[in-house]
């Protein structure tokens, strides 16, 4: 059986090229670009391909993503119903987003900044002590990674509620759901953490009008999707101070470019969307497994339903 691989990161296409041939010896995996010929294959194993995959491609019947987020598939050229599409499902992601979640929820609500600004003026300079209780955190989507977000904040003993389209079940985390009680959610909040999908309801959440909801002195932590975010009204919000501080790891256009007035700001912090890797050896197994169920036509998980966009 052929499979294409269609992966816009170069960098690393001979390492995940070896580690997907090793894990399915069985087939042939061929390494897809702009000028490769016409291969008729019917699944493509994809991370952000060219807009020109399924038009080249038409008799392609599945895609598997090499992330969780799929908007990117969603926008391609020749799609219709009759490809479906599975997303990865945590393959090692959760526990690194809440790792990176955490790091930046702790400097923020025990002013680790403060320290480091402390410490290249010579100063030793003590802030009062943690209140957790005026630290509570909202995070926006429950699917496994914001599921694991929420619960290791909790564990933490920070106050935490999270929103997502259906009431969910978490221990020690507060469930809010839908558009009706959104308001509600965010006027709980004091540190936002988005982890939502990319979807027509979901772009521009991030907007002044649900962020000044937010309790004064607020802090935005998105690992979501840069689309999720209305930049100047963040901006706007830092100016006036309802806004403390925001750690952004995605945005509208990646890489974010220089001159941006992200880069600069005194109160944002930006990475490189690094904050959930997808790691090799649980992708590739992950991926193998899934596209040999399809294949026998036994379910497969995580397929992404075309018109809800996740």
């Amino acid at each position: 059986m052929k499979i294409i691989f269609a992966a816009n990161f170069s960098q690393t296409s001979n390492e995940w090229l070896d580690a997907l041939r090793n894990a399915m010896p069985e087939c042939e995996i061929i390494a897809w670009d702009e000028s490769t010929p016409r291969t008729d294959a019917e699944i493509a194993v994809v991370w952000s391909p060219s807009p020109s995959l399924l038009v080249r491609e038409p008799n392609i019947r599945a895609l598997f993503n090499m992330g969780a987020g799929v908007d990117a598939l969603l926008s391609l050229p020749g799609l219709s119903d009759k490809v479906s599409i599975y997303r990865l499902e945590d393959a090692g992601m959760s526990a690194q987003m809440a790792e990176y979640v955490v790091y930046y929820l702790v400097r923020a609500s025990r002013g680790f900044d403060h320290f480091e600004r402390a410490q290249q003026q010579e100063k030793w300079d003590k802030t009062p002590d943690i209140q957790r209780d005026q630290w509570p955190v909202g995070v926006m989507g429950l699917g496994l990674m914001g599921a694991k977000v929420a619960e290791v904040i909790a564990s933490l003993d920070y106050p935490v509620a999270g929103w997502s389209n259906t009431q969910k079940n978490i221990p020690g985390v507060e469930s809010f759901a839908g558009v009706g009680q959104l308001k509600q959610f965010l006027q709980r909040s004091r540190v936002l953490v988005n982890i939502l999908p990319l979807t027509s309801e979901t772009s521009g959440i991030l907007n002044f009008e649900n962020m000044s909801l937010l309790i004064s002195g607020a802090y935005i932590i998105n690992v979501g999707r840069g689309g999720h975010l209305v930049e100047d009204d963040l901006i706007r919000l830092l100016e006036v101070g309802h806004v403390s501080g925001a750690t952004l790891d995605v945005f509208r256009q990646e890489p974010l470019p220089q001159g941006h007035q992200f880069w600069s700001h005194p109160k944002i912090n930006i990475t490189p969307h690094i904050a959930a890797a997808t790691l090799l050896n649980q992708t590739t197994q992950q991926l193998s497994n899934k596209i040999r169920d399809f294949v026998h036509g036994k379910h497969v998980t995580g397929q992404v339903r075309h018109g809800r966009g996740y």
